[in-house]
């Protein structure tokens, strides 16, 4: 079986992102707090290339969300989708480059 690392890289990737989240857990039946809600055992044939299966029966997407900037993180967070997704899978932070 494969496993995909799903990268949601600046304000535009994560975007799109959300949304992929979105239609892959209506198809594998998992709902928006990452729980399996589905009803066909066909819809979890394959779950695991995209989720990791954590304690409790918890559905969590093989991500990393990134952005410079938290709004976009926070935007995520505070979606129908926020739930999903564990505090580690987002990176945010601004870099400094020092010009002599």
């Amino acid at each position: 079986m494969r496993e995909i690392v799903h990268l949601q890289i600046g304000q535009c990737g994560n975007q799109i992102g959300s949304k992929f989240w979105e239609v892959i857990g209506d198809e594998h039946g998992i709902n928006v707090v990452g729980t399996y809600d589905g009803d066909s055992a066909l819809q979890l044939e394959r779950v695991n290339v995209y989720f990791n299966e954590a304690h409790g029966g918890k559905y969590v997407p093989r991500a990393l969300l990134v952005d410079l900037e938290p709004g976009t993180m926070d935007s995520v967070r505070g979606s129908k989708i926020g739930q999903l997704f564990r505090p580690d899978n987002f990176i945010h932070g601004r870099t400094l480059s020092h010009c002599p």
